[in-house]
C-alpha cells in the first residue's frame, strides 16, 4: 500500500513538473545565453555567490525547490494572470504573488547591502529562473484556464495541454541539447541586443502578453498537433530563449554594475 502511495504521489510531482515549467533544456538555454552577456563586473559578483557554476547550472533551481514544502510561498511566483485585454499595472495584483512581484523581490534582496550572501545566492537563482519563465508565452496567461494547462490537445497523438506544449513539448522533441540550442540561436548585431534588452519588467511583460493571445487563438480544444504547428511557432520559442537570455544579462549587469 505504502509502495502504490509513493508511485501516486510521484505520478503527480512528474505531471506537475511538466505542467509548470520552462522546460529544463529551456531555462538552460537562457541562463547559457545570459553569461555570453555578462558584464566582467557582474561575472565576477556571480562566480562568487554561485561558487563558480555557471547561470545554466543554476537555471532550474526555481522549479527545484518545488520538492521541498517549506518554499511553498513561492510557487506563485512562477506565473502572473490577467486578462488578454488588460495591462499589468491596471489589474489588482494577487495577494500571493506573481512573476513580476517574484522578480522584484530578488532584485530588492540582490541589491540590499545588508542582505546576507546566502540570501542573495538564494535569489540570484531564482532571478535566473523567473526571468526564463517570463518569456514563456504560457507563464503570462489567463486565470480561467491556468495559463492553458485546462486547454487539452494532443501533440504527436499524446495527451497534452496548451501550457505543456510550449513549456516542454516543442522543445523536448526538437532533440537538442542546451548548448547546442542556444548555439544555434539568431546571433544579433549590438544595436539588436540594445534594443531588445531596452523597457522594463512591465514592458516585457506586455510584449509576452501580446504573443500569449496569438498563441492561445493558434489552437481549439482537442485539436492535434504536431510537424505543422511546431515548423509554425518554433522560430517564437527561439526568439523567446533568446530574449530571456539577454535580457537576464541586462538585470543582472544594471544589479552588479
Amino acid at each position: 500500500m505504502k509502495k502504490l502511495t509513493f508511485l501516486l504521489f510521484l505520478m503527480v510531482q512528474v505531471s506537475f513538473a511538466n505542467d509548470m515549467v520552462w522546460s529544463k533544456t529551456g531555462h538552460r538555454v537562457v541562463g547559457d545565453v545570459a553569461q555570453e552577456y555578462l558584464t566582467r563586473r557582474a561575472r565576477k559578483a556571480i562566480d562568487k555567490l554561485l561558487h563558480g557554476q555557471s547561470l545554466a547550472a543554476v537555471a532550474n533551481f526555481g522549479d527545484e525547490i518545488k520538492a521541498d514544502r517549506k518554499y511553498k510561498e513561492f510557487s506563485a511566483l512562477h506565473y502572473v494572470n490577467f486578462p488578454a485585454d488588460k495591462d499589468y499595472k491596471d489589474v489588482e495584483p494577487s495577494k500571493y504573488g506573481d512573476l513580476v512581484t517574484g522578480i522584484n523581490k530578488c532584485i530588492e534582496v540582490i541589491k540590499d547591502p545588508t542582505s546576507s550572501n546566502e540570501d542573495k545566492t538564494f535569489y540570484l537563482k531564482f532571478l535566473v529562473h523567473l526571468i526564463g519563465d517570463l518569456h514563456q508565452p504560457m507563464h503570462v496567461g489567463r486565470a480561467e484556464d491556468r495559463g492553458g494547462n485546462d486547454i487539452q490537445v494532443q501533440w504527436f497523438g499524446r495527451g497534452s495541454n496548451l501550457h505543456r506544449v510550449w513549456d516542454s513539448n516543442m522543445i523536448d522533441d526538437y532533440g537538442m541539447s542546451y548548448t547546442e540550442l542556444s548555439d544555434a540561436l539568431p546571433k544579433l548585431s549590438k544595436e539588436e541586443i540594445k534594443q531588445m534588452q531596452a523597457g522594463t519588467i512591465y514592458d516585457w511583460i506586455e510584449e509576452t502578453q501580446e504573443i500569449t493571445n496569438k498563441v492561445y487563438d493558434s489552437v481549439e480544444v482537442g485539436e492535434k498537433l504536431g510537424y505543422q504547428y511546431g515548423y509554425k511557432w518554433w522560430g517564437t520559442v527561439e526568439n523567446q530563449l533568446l530574449k530571456g537570455g539577454i535580457r537576464l544579462a541586462a538585470v543582472l549587469n544594471d544589479i552588479f554594475k
